[in-house]
């Protein structure tokens, strides 16, 4: 199942997403809900993030040929970090390059949503807490990256966290293939059976720093292949299962 967020006449609600019909929802989807019968034409709502995360969790350096690319050595644990929810930027919406970056990049990444609350849960209990899969575009100040030495404002610029369009539920998490493109050429290319922790360890390890809640997203880090985006580019994270993210440059 495919579920979006929309706005229809200044009401946003959720909706099961069934090819270019949104069926509205009645409830919270990480609670009770049911399913309408009220259905709209994709094109005639406004597709919003899928979820209001309280956090967004991302991990660094979780593919091998990433670290290789950033000349940096492999982490003996997962390398976790926070953007604030109001970097969140739906499908389709801008992503504004700040005046004080020199260069901001694209990380195609796919997002893994939590269902249900999570505290010191173990590997093998840490698929009953997620709820789906989404797109995940962790836009970065690469220049104020470097400057800082960490990674907080490069990371959290206002439309530095797209996602969407929907999350799509009952995926094979560990084999989901995931590509970024650039203008229509495809720039990154992996799978996540390729990360050097799986979903379960990131979960399981994130869950034992914070709780995670529903709704929270989790970022499981970028693919090898990160590169500048200039004003007037477009920006496209494909996830298998998942769809098609896609933001613009400005």
């Amino acid at each position: 199942m495919k579920f979006v967020r929309f706005r229809k006449d200044d009401c946003c609600s959720y909706g099961l997403l069934e090819g270019d019909l949104v069926k509205k929802i009645e409830g919270d989807i990480f609670g009770d809900f049911k399913i309408t019968e009220c259905c709209y034409d994709i094109a005639d709502v406004e597709i919003l993030i899928p979820c209001q995360p309280s956090k967004i969790v991302c991990v660094g350096l979780n593919y091998r040929a990433h670290a290789q690319e950033v000349n940096l050595a492999l982490p003996e644990e997962p390398v976790i970090f926070l953007k604030p929810p109001s970097a969140a930027l739906p499908h389709k919406g801008k992503i504004v390059r700040p005046a004080m970056s020199g260069r901001v990049d694209y990380e195609g990444e796919v997002g893994i949503v939590i269902g249900k609350m999570a505290k010191n849960v173990k590997p093998e209990e840490a698929y009953s807490c997620i709820f789906g899969a989404t797109c995940f575009n962790d836009v970065t100040a690469r220049d104020l990256q470097s400057k800082d030495g960490q990674w907080t404002r490069a990371k959290s610029f206002d439309t530095f966290a797209p996602f969407g369009p929907c999350i799509a539920t009952g995926l094979n998490y560990d084999n989901l293939s995931i590509e970024l493109l650039l203008n229509g050429e495809v720039k990154q290319k992996s799978n996540t059976s390729d990360l050097i922790f799986n979903i379960s360890q990131i979960v399981s390890f994130i869950s034992q720093v914070m709780v995670l809640m529903p709704g929270d997203v989790i970022a499981t880090g970028t693919p090898s292949g990160i590169g500048p985006m200039n004003s007037g580019d477009t920006v496209q994270v494909k996830v298998e299962g998942v769809g098609v993210l896609e933001n613009y440059v400005v």
